[in-house]
């Protein structure tokens, strides 16, 4: 039979090497969901259990193959699901490819069922998802489907998401056996690609940096700053010689922990709100700091602003940085570290492979339950060879990113983009997926999370057990929206609580919800080990609900900051 527009666009995703497309499915996508099953499960179409968690699957494999993510969902309440998901890719730059089903067009703006249309006083999908992507087009007509769909994922692999909206009725139809040329022109020339480079425009060259960096090395220390650009464009080893031939201290942006040996030469612990006074001392000596791949958001940023004052900031990567910098424009880190390396010379290591970094000095805790810090030390003891960690947002992911240092070609990855608590149920799932299979070996992902997050999106352990994932779920369970009771503490005089939950047993629920799970509680610390060892043997998904004090403050400085500044009041 002739390719269906369905057809087409399941094939060109396999012809990608893409594996899985995540979604959830529905009446305006389920011609997709056939079509998947006409080409014999290559790629697989992985339901999720909410677009939002289908939309963080496909961030989560984009992020840990290098590559492009699918998601696919249907019209009105399952199009708006995937907003919070493809906003995080949108701010972190993380390719992902979504095909959104529509009402038939024959019904546009004449009161269909879920009408995004625009019309006649309809949502306009189209307006809503040009916010939040580098390429939007509704498909109209199959003859013009092939550019949309190459412009799109041009788009995409620039950095960001890309949204096709295509109405069941044109799903359906036959794709003609070839193309015109001039069909590609046409999308080019309505200037749909002109929003699909993120690359700023370059200031200087990165001979320039070459040459303040050569300078800068010889009356001080460089101290470098990388971000997660660096994973994205495989440029992991490049960043290590460059650290080993300028002999730099090096710091890693919060969601970059994975871009540097965290016990290698130089290493000076997470830059910003959950950082480390290390970063701080090798910049206030510093001759120069170089930032690589970062754009250096607060999160980043927050507690070096007056040691990067005085200092000369050079800068390569896709965007220049938020603050004053001498910048390259880098669309490939690698190929522009290797142009430094080229301009700079050979250089001699003298750095020793990094100590044990200062902690937070956090206030002790005196409520029931485990601490943040012993917790996360456990974990990291505990952890398999290659882990992959998919830290949530809140005082859990704080202490995450403070106390954890990432295991050897394990991956590290929290959602700072938006924040948007839940992410690493679904992200650490597609990730799964992803690392199954690796070249070098199996990784076991092992997803962090506070119960917060775990009431909004970790059902979807039931998406791991169905395809037998090997994959970890651990959540700290204190009863609360734990930041935000610091936040009620610290910022509103503890007069109330919004934040604090009734009691719950996550572990004895889920082992009743799912018999067979390996799912377990500790509310000892002399259980933790034991518990950790047998969740990380597993071979498929396991559960482990870790009591906690829902009044401890995380290491996270702007929490230390006011409660420094409480201290000094009168």
């Amino acid at each position: 039979m002739p390719d269906r527009v369905v057809d087409y666009l399941v094939r060109t995703v396999a012809d990608r090497g893409i594996t899985q497309i995540f979604g959830v499915d529905g009446a305006n996508i389920e011609d997709l969901y056939d079509a998947l099953f006409d080409a014999g499960g290559t790629p697989a179409g992985i339901v999720a259990k909410h677009e939002f968690s289908a939309a963080t699957m496909a961030d989560g494999y984009a992020r840990s193959t290098g590559g492009m993510g699918v998601v696919a969902a249907t019209s009105g309440g399952g199009a708006m699901n995937l907003v919070a998901g493809l906003a995080e890719s949108f701010t972190s730059r993380v390719p992902v490819l979504a095909l959104i089903g529509q009402p038939p067009t024959s019904l546009e703006g004449l009161g269909a069922f879920q009408d995004s249309s625009g019309l006649s006083e309809s949502i306009d999908a189209a307006a809503l998802f040009a916010t939040i992507s580098r390429y939007c087009a509704r498909v109209t007509d199959p003859l013009e489907l092939p550019a949309q769909l190459a412009a799109a994922i041009a788009a995409a692999e620039s950095g960001g998401p890309a949204v096709l909206l295509i109405p069941k009725d044109v799903q359906q139809q036959l794709m003609p056996v070839s193309v015109p040329a001039q069909q590609f022109d046409a999308v080019a020339d309505r200037g749909q690609l002109d929003r699909a480079s993120p690359i700023s425009p370059a200031a200087t060259s990165p001979h320039t940096i070459a040459t303040e960096l050569t300078s800068a090395r010889r009356t001080g220390k460089v101290v470098i700053i990388a971000g997660d650009q660096v994973a994205r464009d495989d440029a992991r080893d490049e960043l290590a010689e460059l650290v080993a031939t300028l002999d730099a201290a090096i710091g890693l942006a919060p969601d970059a922990k994975d871009v540097y040996s965290n016990a290698g030469p130089g290493y000076c612990g997470v830059a910003g709100s959950m950082g480390h006074a290390e970063l701080v001392e090798a910049l206030s000596a510093a001759s120069a700091c170089l930032l690589v791949g970062t754009r250096l958001p607060v999160t980043a940023r927050a507690g070096l602003d007056a040691a990067l004052a005085d200092l000369p900031v050079l800068s390569i990567g896709a965007h220049a940085p938020y603050l004053a910098a001498t910048h390259a424009a880098s669309a490939d880190l690698a190929e522009t570290i290797a142009t430094l390396l080229a301009d700079i010379g050979a250089g001699a290591t003298t750095s020793q492979r990094s100590a044990e970094l200062t902690p937070m000095p956090v206030p002790t805790a005196a409520g029931p339950g485990l601490r943040y810090r012993p917790v996360v030390e456990a974990i990291q003891r505990a952890l398999p060879d290659g882990a992959d960690i998919f830290a949530d947002a809140g005082n859990t992911g704080a202490s995450v990113v403070h106390y954890l240092r990432v295991p050897e070609r394990g991956r590290f990855t929290v959602a700072l983009g938006m924040g948007g608590m839940g992410y690493a149920f679904g992200a650490g799932i597609g990730s799964a997926f992803a690392r199954r299979a690796a070249p070098d070996g199996p990784h076991r992902t092992v997803v962090i999370a506070g119960d917060g997050s775990f009431f909004m999106h970790g059902m979807e352990i039931h998406t791991a057990i169905e395809h037998d994932l090997p994959i970890t779920f651990v959540v700290f369970n204190n009863n609360a929206h734990a930041m935000c009771v610091t936040r009620e503490q610290l910022y509103y005089r503890d007069r109330y609580s919004f934040n604090r939950f009734q009691p719950s047993h996550l572990g004895a629920g889920i082992a009743a919800m799912f018999p067979g799970l390996p799912a377990r509680t500790v509310s000892d610390a002399s259980r933790l080990p034991g518990a950790l060892d047998l969740s990380f043997a597993a071979t498929g998904p396991s559960f482990l609900e870790i009591l906690c004090d829902p009044d401890e403050v995380p290491p996270f400085l702007p929490f230390l900051s006011a409660l420094d500044s409480s201290r000094s009041t009168p």
